[in-house]
């Protein structure tokens, strides 16, 4: 009888018996599985702590610490919640294994064993403790998905507003207009673009293309999409282009959506200052994109935390935000090879540092 579950599972084996280790050992090791054993309670949970398996074949009655304080001592915190334990024993006590059901193990084969049937029992076990994995990590990485679209989506809707908003008053002057209406027209074409990207990047594992941004052009987008809305905040805008067109290992479409999270923070917890946006040397081989502002900076409290998901910067956010930008940013810039850092200005600010390394 072989396996079912397509990969070598783990199956700690707790036995305090060495006859029984081996026999039950080598029977799970012919049907392709990875076994290890423990002939004591306190060895079993200090392997399901370290190196949780697969699943646990564990003996009921042992001297010093049986089945029961052992799967007592699994379930209060020593083991994974999911990990299934099938208890082996000689009892045909029906109270007895009752209250080993009770205890929260999945099943039990009593002695002497069939092994046929032990063999099917955990094969069993092991197929849905496998799959739940599989489920959990599919539901983790769609929750994932769905946090970087609605992050991704954030800045460019929030543009759409922003324009329509002044379009609406009826008091834009008529020169502003034009700029306006391009810029819920861009900010639509972007935000629809990233959904495509996702759509068609779906369940694709392609080689990455090498791509670049140019540093003069991204600042350049980034003064002409937000002009307007950090005029509107009270923000003067300081920029400061490398003095020769430097392109950077990133694709331009990620390093605005990065750029654009630290404009839209410096909007949010710097009105009424000045921004600075410059593209200047960073260590040898690398070049850097700054966005720096003089508003009242990060607590040193709060630091540590800031590239943590689902940490805000300061109490009171908006309703839309969730914590994701600078943290879902920092994961993106260190794909790319390069860090994304912050720091205090020593005249009073913020600074934030998105470094890459230079494009050939």
């Amino acid at each position: 009888m072989g396996t079912n579950t397509g990969t070598a599972a783990k199956i700690l084996v707790v036995d305090d018996q060495p006859a029984n280790l081996r026999v039950v050992g080598m029977l799970l090791s012919r049907q392709g599985y990875q076994v290890v054993t423990a002939d004591n309670g306190p060895k079993a949970l200090e392997i399901c702590e370290s190196d949780p398996p697969d699943l646990v074949l564990l003996d009921m009655m042992m001297p010093g610490m049986d089945g029961f304080q052992v799967l007592e001592e699994m379930r209060a915190g020593a083991a994974p919640p999911s990990l299934p334990v099938v208890f082996v024993t000689a009892a045909q006590d029906r109270d007895l294994l009752l209250r080993a059901f009770d205890a929260g193990a999945v099943d039990y084969v009593t002695k002497p064993f069939l092994p046929e049937e032990l063999l099917a029992r955990v094969s069993a076990h092991v197929g849905l403790k496998l799959t739940r994995d599989r489920l959990e990590r599919v539901a983790r990485e769609r929750q994932e998905l769905v946090n970087l679209v609605a992050h991704d989506l954030k800045n460019p809707l929030s543009s759409v507003l922003f324009a329509s908003e002044m379009l609406i008053t009826g008091a834009t002057k008529p020169e502003r207009v034009p700029r306006y209406m391009a810029m819920i027209h861009e900010s639509a074409t972007d935000a629809l673009g990233y959904i495509r990207q996702y759509l068609e990047s779906a369940g694709r594992r392609e080689e990455p293309i090498e791509q670049t941004a140019s540093l003069s052009e991204t600042i350049d987008w980034l003064v002409q999409r937000y002009e307007y809305q950090l005029e509107a905040r009270g923000i003067r805008v300081v920029v400061q282009r490398p003095a020769q067109d430097v392109h950077v290992r990133i694709d331009e479409r990620v390093l605005r959506q990065v750029s654009e999270n630290l404009i839209t923070n410096a909007m949010k917890y710097a009105p009424e200052s000045e921004l600075t946006i410059a593209g200047q040397p960073g260590a040898p081989g690398y070049w850097q994109l700054t966005v720096s502002d003089r508003g009242p900076g990060i607590p040193a409290s709060k630091q540590r935390e800031l590239f943590k998901p689902f940490v805000r910067l300061h109490e009171g956010d908006d309703g839309i935000s969730t914590g994701l930008g600078l943290s879902l940013a920092k994961q993106i810039v260190q794909k790319a090879g390069g860090q994304l850092w912050y720091e205090d200005r020593k005249s009073g600010g913020a600074r934030f540092v998105i470094e890459l390394p230079k494009a050939p």
